[in-house]
C-alpha cells in the first residue's frame, strides 16, 4: 500500500509558531524524508466557511497568506501537492454519502467539536456545517487514501472519528476505504505552544501570536513582554519553570549549538533552567536568549517568503497545479466508493445488461 499524507490548515488569518512547531516543521522533514509516495496539504477554506460564512472575503485573502507560509517554511510543491479544498467537489459529495453513517449523538460527544463550540460561543445556535466537521474531515482525509495524517493532540478525537467512518463504510459495502494513523509531534513542548501571554493556546483571535512573517522587530518586542514567573520579582528571586511561557518555547526552538553562539556562559538548557530556579537569573537575559534563538530560525524563512511575495501568480500557479493533481485522486476514490455503494448506475454495465433481460423477457 502507498504511503500518503494528507494534513492542511484552515485559511483564517497568517500562520504563527504554533503552527510551525506543531506540524509545519515536521511536514518539511516528512516531504524530505523520502518515507513517502504521495503528500497532499490542503488549504482547507472550506471548512474555513463553516465559522466565518458572514465573511468569505476573510477567507478569501488569506488563501494567500497560508501559501506563502507553506512556502516560506520549506515545503516545496515538487514533492508536495498543496492545494485549495473548496475547488475538489469530490469532497463535498464523499461528505454526503459519510453523513449516512454517522449518528447526531456520536458528533455531540466529540470532544474537539464541543470544545470548539464553546470556544466560538456556538452552544445556541450550532452551524450545521460546523458540526459535520468531522465528517467533512474524514471526508478529506479518505479521498486521497491517506496513511498518515499529523496532526496536533487536539485533533485526536476527530482522526478516531474519521477511523470510525472507515470501519463502518468498508464493513457495510466492502474494503474499500483507507484507515488512517494519526502523526503526533515528537517533541511535547509541541504539542501545543502557549501564546506569548500565557494562556494555553496560541490563538489569532486572542492576539497572543508570534507570526511566521513577522519583522525582527515584532518579533523581538512580543518575546520581551512574554508571560513568565509573576513571583519572580527580583533578579535574586528563585524562579518557577512550569507555566513560564519563555521556558515553554525554549523546549520547543532551543538547540545545543545556540548556547556556544548566544549564551555561551551556560553549556545546555537544563545549566539555564536550573539557574533560573535558584535564583540570580532575571527574565530579561533568559528573553534576550529567547530572542536570538527565534531570529535565527524565523530569518530564512522571512527570506523566502520575501522572494515568493515578489511573483504571486506564480504562486497561484502552484496552487493551480497541486489542486488539480488532488481533484484527479479524488475523483478515483470517489468513482470506487460509488462502485461499492452501487449508485454508479451508467458505468455498471452488468445492470444495464440484467435489467434489459428483466423487462425483454
Amino acid at each position: 500500500m502507498p504511503k500518503i499524507i494528507l494534513t492542511g490548515d484552515r485559511p483564517t488569518g497568517k500562520l504563527h509558531l504554533g503552527h510551525y512547531v506543531g506540524s509545519l516543521k515536521r511536514r518539511v522533514e516528512l516531504q524530505n524524508s523520502g518515507e513517502f509516495d504521495k503528500i497532499f496539504i490542503m488549504i482547507a477554506d472550506a471548512q474555513a466557511l463553516t465559522d466565518n460564512a458572514d465573511n468569505p472575503e476573510k477567507v478569501r485573502q488569506n488563501i494567500i497568506e497560508v501559501a506563502l507560509d507553506y512556502l516560506s517554511v520549506g515545503l516545496d510543491p515538487t514533492k508536495s501537492n498543496i492545494f485549495i479544498q473548496s475547488q475538489i467537489p469530490q469532497l463535498t459529495e464523499l461528505t454526503f454519502y459519510y453523513m449516512n453513517l454517522v449518528t447526531v449523538a456520536r458528533l455531540q460527544r466529540n470532544p474537539t467539536v464541543k470544545s470548539e463550540i464553546q470556544m466560538r460561543n456556538f452552544e445556541a445556535s450550532i452551524p450545521v456545517g460546523f458540526f459535520t466537521y468531522p465528517i467533512s474531515q474524514a471526508s478529506d482525509i479518505t479521498a486521497f487514501k491517506a496513511t498518515t495524517v499529523p496532526v496536533g493532540e487536539d485533533q485526536e478525537p476527530m482522526i478516531e472519528q474519521a477511523r470510525e467512518i472507515v470501519r463502518k463504510f468498508n464493513s457495510v459495502y466492502g474494503e474499500t476505504l483507507v484507515e488512517p494513523d494519526i502523526l503526533l509531534p515528537d517533541n511535547k513542548a509541541c504539542l501545543r505552544l502557549p501564546g506569548t501571554d500565557g494562556k494555553a493556546k496560541m490563538s489569532k483571535s486572542l492576539g497572543n501570536c508570534i507570526y511566521l512573517s513577522d519583522s525582527p522587530a515584532d518579533v523581538k518586542k512580543k518575546v520581551m513582554s512574554m508571560y513568565t514567573d509573576p513571583t519572580h520579582i527580583k533578579i535574586e528571586d528563585p524562579g518557577k519553570l512550569e507555566g513560564n511561557c519563555v521556558f515553554t518555547y525554549l523546549d520547543a526552538f532551543c538547540q545545543p549549538e545556540d548556547f556556544a553562539e548566544f549564551l555561551p556562559d551556560y553549556k545546555n538548557l537544563d545549566e539555564l533552567k536550573a539557574h533560573y530556579q535558584r535564583g540570580g537569573l532575571g527574565d530579561v537575559k533568559v528573553k534576550k536568549f529567547l530572542n536570538n534563538v527565534l531570529q535565527k530560525q524565523l530569518e530564512p524563512i522571512r527570506a523566502r517568503r520575501h522572494e515568493y511575495e515578489k511573483n504571486i501568480p506564480e504562486v497561484y500557479k502552484i496552487l493551480q497545479r497541486g489542486t488539480k493533481v488532488a481533484y484527479d485522486a479524488a475523483e478515483e476514490t470517489l468513482n470506487e466508493v460509488k462502485r461499492s455503494m452501487k449508485i454508479n448506475y451508467f458505468d455498471d454495465e452488468e445492470l444495464i445488461r440484467v435489467q434489459s433481460e428483466k423487462y425483454s423477457s
